[in-house]
């Protein structure tokens, strides 16, 4: 024999998945539009308003782990590395469709996916790499503080975006 109070009292549950679906739509559109702002200002960055726009983005103690470049500890570092190597000589464009985001409880969110690199000077997309970022909301501001750019690897034209 069925329950049928117990029956309705279980709907709620139901719902909860859909709930947490919409929860998550709504993280995953604040961290690509986070992502997108930080790196309009990386595009950006040979203006020094724009560098320090982009810094404003990391937590200080920022921790950042490159393939092929090594870790910086710093805002401090990372920036200086930013200035020399990258300001004013390539653009970074996440890959389309790549981004995934999860959320951790009582701290924030990772985002993780695809980007390309892209050469100022001839606007050739030939670099490609996957990131990690890990977002921290803290007093109602987000910071990243940790990141992990990594598989860097020459971009087959396809993967460029390019004919």
């Amino acid at each position: 024999m069925t329950n049928p109070p117990m029956k309705f009292a279980l709907l709620p549950l139901l719902a909860l998945p859909c709930a947490a679906a919409l929860a998550d739509d709504e993280l995953t559109t604040t961290i690509a539009a986070l992502d997108q702002a930080v790196f309009d200002s990386f595009n950006r960055c040979a203006d020094p308003q724009q560098l320090q726009r982009h810094a404003g983005y990391f937590d200080p103690a920022v921790e950042f782990y490159h393939d092929t470049g090594g870790v910086t500890w710093t805002r401090e570092a990372m920036l200086e590395n930013t200035r020399k190597h990258a300001c004013g000589h390539y653009t970074r464009e996440r890959v389309e469709g790549s981004l995934q985001v999860f959320p951790i409880k009582d701290f924030g969110a990772i985002a993780q996916g695809s980007h390309r690199f892209c050469d100022v000077a001839t606007g050739k997309c030939e670099g490609l790499a996957d990131f990690t970022m890990l977002w921290r909301l803290h007093d109602g501001q987000w910071t990243i503080t940790r990141v992990l750019s990594y598989g860097h690897r020459a971009a087959t034209p396809t993967a460029a975006g390019q004919p």
